[in-house]
């Protein structure tokens, strides 16, 4: 039996990590592989919980050594990669998967995995003011970061025709917009 790899996209700041951690709660029995990034960690997070936190050095030896699945350089400084290893063996296993992905990475994913065996979604906000409250509510930004996240953003927003799902993240919202993430999920 194949598995079945669901991609979670959207902007910083739409939810994404929202989703991730209730479905988590909620499916121990899914897979959620770790990504690598060379960005600095949040006070809130910890290595190996949702990023293993690598210097540029360690992830330039990885994509050297074709360990990603993908990888993208996110608003023009810090990288994040999915791991090739831990996804394939758990669709080879016939396991559910359910990975955040950057817009960048879904192409290339794409020349991977099988259409049968991928299901992507994008969680869009509606609009660049609402992401930005988003943004400054999570943390206190520059001005020259916040412009860069606006440039990100204005350039995912146009994948969302790409995806198979799109999904509103509407704030206040979360239950509903989980549980619309987990039927596409389970096939209702």
């Amino acid at each position: 039996m194949k598995g079945k790899l669901f991609l979670i996209l959207g902007s910083s700041g739409s939810g994404k990590g929202t989703v991730l951690a209730s479905l988590r709660d909620k499916h121990p029995e899914w897979v959620f592989p770790l990504s690598c990034t060379t960005r600095d960690k949040r006070p809130h997070e910890r290595d190996g919980e949702v990023y293993n936190f690598i210097s540029k050095e360690e992830f330039q030896t990885k994509i050297d050594a074709e360990e990603f699945l993908e990888w993208a350089t996110v608003h023009q400084d810090n990288r994040y990669g999915t791991l090739k290893k831990p996804i394939i063996e758990a669709l080879e296993a016939g396991k559910t998967v359910v990975r955040e992905v950057d817009v960048q990475g879904l192409r290339s994913i794409r020349d991977i995995i099988p259409n049968d065996q991928l299901v992507s979604i994008f969680l869009t906000v509606g609009s660049w003011d609402i992401l930005r409250a988003r943004i400054l509510k999570r943390s206190k930004i520059s001005d020259d970061e916040m412009e860069k996240r606006r440039e990100s953003y204005l350039r995912e927003s146009k994948w969302a025709g790409e995806c198979d799902h799109i999904v509103e993240s509407i704030e206040g919202d979360q239950e509903n917009i989980i549980k619309k993430i987990e039927n596409i999920i389970l096939g209702k």
